[in-house]
């Protein structure tokens, strides 16, 4: 298996640091807001390579934290006159709801910056015992120049950087690059006692403590969106690596970022769409299918086409999962050959061990659904073994990514199954009589009421929307 590392810029071959295990920690949510869809492709994506990691044998220990505690948090507390407490919670609540509806796996731990002070206090005293960190009234800063290879994941030199500021050099600071570790609250702020003062964390450090503390201090994999490699993920090595003195992680991944208008998305600059605001439009399974449909690293374009064409997609796998039950029931017992079926696995594998290609591996899903639908349309019977063994690969496949082949859950009942069959044998006349225009408005009919039409082979099929 071949992974992509942001830190060598190619891909190389994946090797644990514990045979069989991997430590794999994500950086999560800052939870002031809803999950927009660029938010939403990261942790889809992230659950994907989980899931296959855990197919291919792995014990994965999933961490994925939250940050409860921010200017942004504090600034929506304030706004709505209630506690950062009750923002976080209510938004924890909402991100957790979501991925669920996702069909994301929980994480392993969901850490929160709060509940991990203690820990941050101790990373930022031994930052400063080992001459890294340095306090200036309340504040303590991380001195970038003393760590020797500062920029080495985002390929950025300091003296880049500082030549680039637009700023003056904040008050306090040796260096214009050098950043918040621990900050001194405002009288109205939340705040934790500290060596230098009552304050709160800051952004970066949370996840060198919470990496630390539970996965130890080298990981397997270290992921997150690519607009996190600076300066965020580059803080995290330098802090983390300044303490333990080993690689923080061997393997760094980032997803690619969600355009709309061909303009990254994101809270700040206004265009995004939340999740819960698409789902209203479109399925979860339909979204979540979407999002799987490029490779993780590149970036996809998004809109309601796209969307549609998903879901359309998507239904063709549906559609050929519900033909073979079908086509089970009515087949008889016999012998079985599935050296053709094999390959369809096959290919899937080999895209997947290939820097996790769901790509080329739905691609490969999409050739066994023509494969079995040419199957099953064939005059030659097929044993009832044949046609499950190829059921229990296609859910197999589809489950590795996480794509649900449940039917939708159906509408309110607003027919009656005779009144839904009258129709459906009116339509039939209709066809047969070469009315195609009747035709077409009984169906449209059938769906403005909530029920879909399939025309198979063994005759027309229907179920709620």
């Amino acid at each position: 298996m071949k992974i992509y590392n942001t830190m060598t810029r190619k891909k190389e071959d994946f090797s644990p640091i514990t045979a069989g295990k991997i430590k794999m920690y994500t950086c999560g949510q800052t939870v002031y807001n809803d999950i927009h869809m660029g938010n939403a492709r990261f942790y889809v994506v992230f659950d994907a390579i989980r899931r296959y990691l855990n197919w291919r044998g792995y014990d994965v220990n999933f961490v994925q934290n939250f940050t409860d505690i921010d200017d942004k948090i504090i600034a929506k507390a304030t706004e709505e006159n209630c506690t950062t407490e009750e923002i976080a919670e209510r938004y924890i609540s909402h991100t957790l709801e979501d991925l669920a509806a996702l069909n994301c796996v929980p994480a392993t731990t969901n850490p929160r910056a709060t509940e991990e002070i203690a820990e941050i206090i101790s990373l930022v005293s031994t930052l400063i015992e080992k001459n890294f960190a340095y306090e200036n009234n309340g504040t303590v800063y991380y001195d970038v120049t003393k760590f020797e290879n500062y920029g080495k994941l985002s390929k950025k030199k300091i003296e880049d950087l500082e030549a680039g500021a637009r700023v003056e050099v904040e008050a306090g600071k040796r260096n214009p690059s050098d950043f918040v570790l621990w900050k001194p609250a405002k009288p109205t702020e939340p705040k934790w006692n500290s060596p230098w003062g009552d304050g709160r964390p800051g952004w970066h450090i949370e996840c060198s403590a919470m990496a630390k503390k539970y996965l130890g201090d080298e990981i397997d994999i270290h992921g997150g969106a690519e607009d996190l490699i600076f300066p965020h993920h580059e803080n995290e090595i330098a802090q983390t690596e300044a303490v333990t003195g080993r690689d923080f992680a061997r393997t760094w991944m980032h997803c690619g970022i969600l355009t709309t208008d061909h303009k990254k998305m994101s809270k700040s600059r206004g265009n995004f769409f939340t999740l819960r605001e698409m789902a209203e439009k479109f399925p979860h399974d339909v979204i979540r299918f979407y999002l799987i449909s490029g490779h993780y690293r590149m970036p996809m374009e998004f809109n309601d086409s796209v969307l549609t064409a998903a879901a359309q997609g998507l239904q063709r796998i549906k559609t050929c999962h519900t033909n073979l039950l079908h086509a089970i029931d009515a087949a008889q017992s016999g012998a079985a050959d599935f050296s053709e079926a094999e390959a369809f696995e096959k290919s899937f594998t080999q895209a997947m061990d290939d820097d996790f290609n769901t790509a080329d591996a739905i691609t490969a899903i999409f050739e066994m659904v023509k494969y079995t639908n040419t199957t099953i349309a064939d005059q030659t019977a097929h044993s009832r073994e044949f046609l499950n063994g190829l059921r229990e690969m296609l859910e197999k496949l589809c489950g590795i990514l996480g794509i649900s082949l449940a039917a939708e859950t159906p509408a309110a009942d607003s027919l009656n199954n005779a009144e839904i069959e009258a129709l459906i044998s009116a339509r039939q006349e209709a066809r047969a009589a070469k009315n195609f225009a009747e035709s077409d408005r009984i169906r449209d009919e059938l769906l403005n009421m909530g029920i879909v039409l399939e025309d198979t082979p063994n005759g027309v099929r229907w179920r709620r929307a």
